[in-house]
């Protein structure tokens, strides 16, 4: 029996669903990746997985040996790539992710000045508003938004970003410029799923949080979306600093009650960080951390 053959079958059923899920990744039979992992239980004399018609489920045994199984792959692929000489020049493949307006805006670009300098590293980068899991999803570097928990992960602070709230000069003229967080509840407001919430925002009074109740008149699930209603004069919208740094500097959008706003949020890259660092993540890391640390310091502006 090839162990770490059905190992890594036993993985792959296991995250993508079903055995068949898991032949068809590795191009292999239905039947051959059932005896091999059955053939693994054997080995093991317990069972792994608990098969039904709809799905697959881990046994006890079978989540103790899943999170074994992952280490010992992770373990044998960084000896291949030591082996390959990985270590030693910038090859092979990266996968980043990043939230979907930071990294079109600012992302992307430093991607692509990475490409033209180190033409042996192909990059996949994956924009999601969610939070990856890093080791899970094989993911070799994040860029996040927010204060990062307490976890394993190696960050690196590139800068900070402030959630502003703005309007357009249109809407404002009409409806007038609110002086404290209360006056909102006189003003329709645009939320979006994910950063606002649709009945009240959190703003700052010095030492504490004040949370005050908004009127939701249009609710949208983009960032963007968000934006272009409130320059089209829909109301009043909360973003993020950099998501809006074009339409305040043309004049389509203004920002209101400044003095009020929460801590900015600082932005990391993040990553695994366990044993040596295969070359091609320490070429963007030093690649990207200063131009991104630019890019933050040139989208900052103070109304």
């Amino acid at each position: 029996m090839d162990r770490l053959e059905a190992m890594s079958l036993f993985v792959a059923a296991v995250e993508a669903g079903s055995l068949s899920a898991a032949g068809r990744r590795f191009s292999i039979p239905l039947a051959t990746v059932s005896r091999k992992v059955s053939d693994l239980e054997r080995h093991l004399k317990t069972r792994l997985l608990n098969r039904s018609t709809r799905q697959l489920t881990l046994t006890d045994a079978g989540h103790a040996y899943l999170a074994a199984c992952h280490r010992i792959l992770d373990e044998v692929g960084e000896a291949e790539r030591a082996a390959a000489g990985e270590y030693s020049a910038p090859t092979g493949d990266l996968i980043i992710t990043a939230p979907i307006v930071f990294g079109r805006l600012h992302v992307l670009p430093v991607v692509t000045g990475f490409l033209a300098a180190y033409p042996d590293v192909a990059i996949r980068l994956m924009l999601a508003d969610r939070i990856t899991q890093l080791t899970e999803e094989h993911i070799d570097l994040a860029v996040r938004i927010g204060e990062l928990p307490d976890s394993s992960l190696v960050a690196t602070r590139i800068g900070s970003i402030r959630r502003v709230v703005c309007a357009s000069p249109a809407y404002l003229a009409e409806h007038g410029m609110p002086k404290t967080p209360k006056d909102l509840a006189a003003h329709s407001c645009v939320t979006f799923e994910g950063l606002t919430a649709p009945a009240a925002w959190t703003f700052s009074t010095g030492k504490s949080d004040l949370t005050v109740p908004i009127r939701s008149r249009l609710r949208v699930n983009t960032a963007e979306a968000a934006i272009d209603a409130a320059i089209a004069g829909a109301g009043m919208t909360r973003v993020l600093s950099y998501q809006i740094t074009a339409a305040v500097r043309s004049g389509t959008l203004r920002t209101v009650l400044e003095a009020f706003e929460p801590q900015p949020w600082s932005v990391s890259l993040v990553h695994a960080g366990q044993g040596l660092l295969p070359v091609k993540l320490r070429a963007f890391l030093d690649f990207a951390a200063p131009r991104l640390k630019k890019r933050l310091v040139q989208a900052t502006w103070q109304a």
